[in-house]
């Protein structure tokens, strides 16, 4: 009788044992799912943080981009500006000097023409002086 109350008690502390192991066992799967969890999330947080950096790095790439097209393009006008001023100018030296060119013909024939009245006002006098003498000379 004392031996299957012993038996017993031994099946019944095999018992608790194994079911202490059993929630032992239990526990370290539980930690270790939620350690396997935590990791997985963190690889999850990780991998968003660098996407989010990729897409940043990328908005950044882009606005750089931009702002170096927008300072070519500025550069540009402005090249194109003094290009136009420097026509105008061009334009305007050569409307100048057509101009001072006109004004030089203009008197060059006014003085052609004076010298040319002179000429003639000098024949008319020669003439008269010489038809004077001539009539002198008869008388």
């Amino acid at each position: 009788m004392r031996e299957r109350e012993r038996q017993r008690e031994h099946e019944r502390e095999r018992q608790r044992e194994s079911t202490r192991k059993r929630k032992t066992d239990d526990e370290g799967e539980r930690e270790t799912e939620r350690e396997t969890e935590r990791a997985r999330e963190k690889e999850t947080e990780s991998t968003r943080e660098r996407e989010t950096e990729r897409q940043t790095d990328r908005e950044s790439t882009r606005d750089r981009q931009r702002a170096q097209e927008r300072d070519r393009e500025s550069t540009r006008e402005r090249q194109r500006m003094k290009e136009r001023k420097t026509e105008r100018v061009r334009e305007k030296e050569t409307e100048h000097k057509r101009e001072r060119q006109t004004d030089r013909e203009r008197k060059t024939e006014k003085a052609r023409e004076r010298e040319s009245t002179r000429e003639r006002v000098t024949d008319r006098e020669r003439e008269k002086d010489r038809e004077s003498t001539r009539e002198r000379d008869r008388v």
